[in-house]
């Protein structure tokens, strides 16, 4: 196999992003990598091994932030210096493959088409279900034509792409079904790291993750099961819809010690809502803590809208699937899997592996990048 030289454009990604780290270290195995990703401070390009790291800083006019629509708006010309920076790799740089793990959000499709027009290999990895992720927070007709905008820059960014990659198989089939088109694509889920099984489980629930979630409905069924005898543990999230109930707050931990944390507990609640404008985006999701959860053998408690999830906790029986608005019903649900705890921890066991990055999948993924 020759080596390469693959350009994986990070975009707003940190530099350890876990999705994209991810594949910069598998890519870099036996190939050249140059790895673009954000910094708020002053980096310079450095060299470890075969990666290239690239830092490009962005300068905010008001704060860090690039999830908010109106932030986004107020600092659209210090976006465009920041796409500017990237594009001009992208123009200049000499390599066999580009990566995207995202876009250029002022020139959303001419990156593809100038990395196309130079003969280099195209892979798009879509984390998000972007017409509806991108600009998430526009409402009513600004919403409609925003989605319609984003379907045709898609259509031509899957057009200047050789390759696709997609989180869920729902996602993948819905985008290509919508868009009648037929493209070399491969599904890779948030696969975990590592497995682990805990000598001891606690009666309790663990919610993990970095970005604040709105969990009003879920609120109730926990504030029953803390009178039911579970204790209520948050891994890294901050918020404040949880005051009235006694809970255990851990700030966010080196992956090693949260799956330890993980677990521990009886099970792992995978339930929220959007703050934001979509829908697709969420019930096709498989976020890294359902990935986590299992692989650290613990069930998950999962919201029936989650397509995707909720077709993996029913077909292998790894978990609960939940209604959070009938706080009685899944609350019952919930303590009726408690008694038949084992079952669910012996199917755990059984499917672990399907969770879990192994040589296999590993070299699955090479080979269609490569090949």
């Amino acid at each position: 196999m020759n080596f390469l030289k693959i350009f994986i454009v990070g975009y707003t990604h940190s530099k350890y992003d876990k999705r994209v780290f991810k594949t910069v270290k598998l890519l870099s195995k036996s190939n050249q990598v140059i790895y673009q990703y954000l910094t708020f401070d002053d980096e310079k390009v450095h060299k470890n091994g075969n990666i290239i790291f690239v830092p490009v800083t962005y300068k905010a006019k008001t704060k860090k932030y690039f999830g908010k629509t109106s932030t986004l708006i107020n600092n659209f010309s210090s976006i465009k210096k920041f796409d500017r920076k990237i594009f001009d790799m992208i123009k200049t740089f000499d390599y066999d493959i580009i990566y995207f793990h995202y876009f250029l959000v002022s020139m959303p499709v001419k990156a593809f088409k100038v990395a196309k027009n130079k003969g280099k290999k195209v892979v798009y990895d879509l984390h998000e279900y972007h017409p509806e992720n991108h600009f998430k927070n526009l409402k009513g007709l600004a919403k409609k034509v925003k989605e319609k905008l984003m379907w045709k820059v898609i259509k031509n960014q899957f057009f200047f792409s050789d390759k696709l990659i997609f989180v869920s198989e729902e996602a993948r089939n819905d985008m290509l079904n919508i868009l009648k088109t037929h493209k070399d694509s491969i599904v890779i889920p948030n696969y975990a790291n590592i497995k682990l099984k805990s000598p001891e489980k606690i009666k309790e629930i663990v919610i993990v993750g970095k970005t604040p979630r709105n969990i009003q409905n879920e609120r109730e069924i926990l504030k029953n099961l803390n009178k039911e005898g579970f204790s209520i543990k948050i891994v890294g999230i901050k918020t404040n819809i949880l005051n009235d109930i006694p809970c255990k707050y851990t700030d966010v931990l080196p992956y090693d010690k949260m799956m330890v944390e993980v677990s521990k507990s009886a099970f792992s609640l995978i339930s929220y809502k959007s703050f934001g404008q979509e829908y697709k985006n969420y019930i096709y999701s498989f976020p890294h803590k359902f990935f986590d959860s299992i692989a650290a053998g613990t069930p998950v408690i999962v919201n029936r809208s989650f397509v995707s999830m909720k077709n993996e906790v029913e077909k292998y029986g790894i978990g609960i699937v939940i209604e959070p608005q009938n706080v009685k019903e899944s609350v019952r649900k919930i303590l009726e899997a408690y008694k038949n705890y084992e079952k669910f921890l012996e199917n755990i066991e059984t499917y672990k592996d399907r969770y879990v990055w192994n040589k296999e999948k590993e070299e699955k993924f090479i080979k269609f990048i490569l090949d």
